[in-house]
């Protein structure tokens, strides 16, 4: 079920229900651009009480929305349950080419290339649907084919973490893990790994698999969204980056359709 476009807050960019864990009634998840002071503090409080957690310090800042960064979250019942910041390749570079130059400026010679990188993902352990953690991705990938016409996505992981990747989204490696030594909060003795996903081949994966609960396994794409509510993010994504334009059908920079990434694939 999808909410009115006629929202009070322009971030709201999907609401799903789902059942309970007793199964006796549906709770709201809902994945927004976090512009509002109060998603903000509940992101940023989550993400340093998870990397805390885990030995990365709590000192950890969100960026600013802006033309080449959105951070998202996803809450259940109002309450903020997962963060994820997307950042646009610009001249400033990536965070990323801290310690992986080579192999990012590899793939920015790739003809019309546009990298952008995941950042900040934290999660409430207590998160046990994996519809909040595809509606948040599928999300994250509409915004970014929208908006900023990615090819690729990367991120930087821990190596007990690559696993989970390959298996939830079909991230692969690219190249050896390094010691990262511009990260503060890094552990000194931890390498980290870089990943990359083509975004047509999550375009791909969604076409074939999302809503097809007989091919669940690890994988997280049969639980994005429907082509209807994938259509309906797609709007509301188009309504809030080009808001004066008044556009109904919404469009990437390239002048493709809302639905291009289902029939490109």
């Amino acid at each position: 079920m999808s909410a009115s476009l006629a929202e009070p807050h322009g971030g709201l960019l999907s609401v799903r229900r789902i059942p309970s864990a007793c199964g006796q009634r549906l709770r709201t998840i809902d994945v927004r651009l976090a512009d509002r002071p109060d998603l903000r503090e509940q992101a940023h409080d989550l993400l340093n009480r998870m990397y805390g957690s885990r030995g990365y310090g709590m000192a950890h800042l969100l960026p600013d929305n802006g033309d080449h960064q959105a951070v998202f979250t996803a809450a259940l019942e109002d309450a903020v349950i997962a963060t994820l910041t997307l950042t646009v390749d610009s001249p400033a570079g990536l965070s990323t080419d801290q310690t992986f130059r080579t192999e990012l400026d590899a793939l920015r010679e790739a003809p019309g290339a546009r990298l952008c990188e995941l950042t900040k993902f934290a999660v409430d352990p207590m998160t046990k649907s994996p519809s909040v953690l595809a509606g948040l991705f599928h999300v994250i990938f509409i915004y970014g084919m929208q908006r900023f016409d990615c090819t690729d996505l990367v991120i930087e992981v821990h190596p007990r973490h690559v696993r989970y990747y390959e298996a939830m989204l079909g991230f692969d490696r690219l190249g050896p893990p390094k010691m990262d030594e511009s990260v503060s909060w890094w552990p000194k003795d931890t390498p980290v790994q870089l990943m990359r996903l083509k975004v047509c081949d999550v375009a791909d994966q969604i076409n074939r698999f999302a809503g097809r609960a007989d091919k669940i396994g690890r994988s997280l794409y049969p639980y994005f969204f429907s082509r209807d509510e994938e259509q309906d993010v797609a709007r509301r994504v188009a309504r809030l980056w080009d808001r004066d334009a008044g556009c109904a059908e919404p469009r990437s920079r390239n002048g493709m359709s809302g639905t291009f990434w289902r029939s490109a694939a």
